[in-house]
């Protein structure tokens, strides 16, 4: 029987999904899951993109230009410069996700065998695109102690050799909802101009920010214009995950060119998608009140609740819809399957993303979960009141 390809075996598994089949057997016996282990909102997708499919007239879905569509292109580069981020339209490729922006990013930029540095813990399909790509990820670790702040740029500094490239960043951050000030993105931008290297950013989140606090995007940076690329995506600032449409957006022209050559190669990206993310361009901003205001009112109840549980600790994030958590268990991969396989309350229970695999540091996250407050609030309650009622009934319930 032929081997399977050392790049394929190095493929990680997914932590956010690796628990699936225990929830599918848990639900088989009955039981209600409330999924706080994936960034997969509840809230509707904006009228003005549903009403596009509803409506559309066309006879052919055809090919776009493996760019994407001009009108949207142009209408994707008004908008970000509206909002401070001047661009035009051929600065911009749309991608088939943002997965795709980062992996097209990586390949047009790394070769194999160069290193990219990424504060931890990170979105850990960063690891799927890095393996794929051939590049190797080196951490820097942030602490929830600090709430997961930019690292001291000394620890960057650190890490640096001959074969680093690039820095990553996504801001606002998954999973821990950290959001980058300016002046951290500035003390970025400097070690960036000191070794030459490009300063990638995932800004998917973007429109959710709280307490005040405004975003700052690394296309913004002064003096770098040459060694930033920012990836962006329709899937969660419209709730529409599944229409797979996201971006490449950079003032560097050989990376837009490079880029090309591997979007040229998949043809072009999805039709439908690219109609629904042009039509929710023109979603009106009653929508992003109403959405803010509802993470806000379930990001401030989760908190609160969260941390009255005894043993947790869980720090306020700033933005996205992300928070990591420290439970007082001995292993959260351990109790996340548990809590699904032997556990219910009511005949409920929850599932969880254990936080180790959104690190890239052997050891780190083992009692760490992130959770994501994507359900309403009646669901948020019933889900850690499972919980707490976990926590106490746990074997490896461990406090101190």
């Amino acid at each position: 029987m032929p081997k399977l390809a050392e790049r394929g075996l190095a493929m990680p598994a997914s932590p956010i999904r690796k628990l699936v089949p225990y929830a599918e057997e848990a639900k088989k016996k009955g039981r209600t899951v409330y999924h706080l282990n994936i960034g997969q909102p509840d809230i509707r997708t904006p009228e003005t993109a549903i009403n596009a499919i509803k409506n559309l007239d066309k006879t052919v879905i055809e090919y776009s230009h493996s760019a994407g569509y001009e009108s949207y292109r142009r209408k994707l580069a008004a908008s970000y410069t509206t909002i401070g981020i001047p661009v035009n339209h051929e600065e911009i490729i749309i991608t088939t996700g943002g997965s795709e922006a980062i992996l097209f990013t990586l390949m047009s930029c790394l070769n194999p065998g160069d290193e990219v540095i990424i504060p931890e813990p990170f979105y850990a399909n960063y690891n799927g695109f890095a393996v794929a790509a051939g590049v190797k990820i080196i951490p820097v670790t942030s602490r929830i102690e600090d709430g997961f702040a930019l690292p001291p740029i000394a620890d960057f500094e650190k890490l640096i050799t001959d074969k680093t490239k690039a820095i990553i960043i996504c801001n606002p951050n998954n999973p821990t909802g950290y959001l980058y000030s300016k002046q951290e993105l500035e003390m970025l931008r400097d070690i960036v101009l000191k070794h030459d290297l490009y300063l990638f950013s995932d800004e998917v989140y973007r429109e959710f920010c709280y307490d005040g606090e405004e975003h700052f995007s690394v296309l913004m940076l002064k003096g770098i214009e040459q060694n930033t690329v920012m990836f962006d995506s329709v899937s969660k600032r419209f709730s529409a995950c599944g229409v797979r449409i996201g971006a490449i957006v950079t003032h560097n022209k050989a990376i837009i060119q490079t880029a090309m050559k591997f979007a040229q190669a998949r043809l072009s990206p999805p039709g439908l998608g690219q109609i629904v993310g042009e039509a929710a361009l023109e979603t009106p901003a009653s929508y992003f009140e109403e959405v803010y205001n509802e993470y806000i009112e379930r990001r401030n109840y989760l908190v609160e609740a969260l941390n009255k549980i005894e043993g947790v600790l869980c720090p306020n994030p700033k933005g996205a819809f992300y928070t990591t958590v420290k439970l007082p268990v001995d292993n959260a991969d351990i109790f996340a399957q548990w809590i699904l396989t032997d556990f219910e309350h009511n005949n409920q229970t929850v599932m969880l993303a254990p936080a180790a695999g959104f690190y890239s540091t052997p050891g780190l996250g083992q009692n760490e979960v992130r959770i994501a407050y994507v359900l309403k609030q009646e669901d948020l309650e019933k889900a850690v009141d499972c919980l707490r009622v976990a926590l106490e009934q746990y074997p490896g319930r461990k406090l101190g």
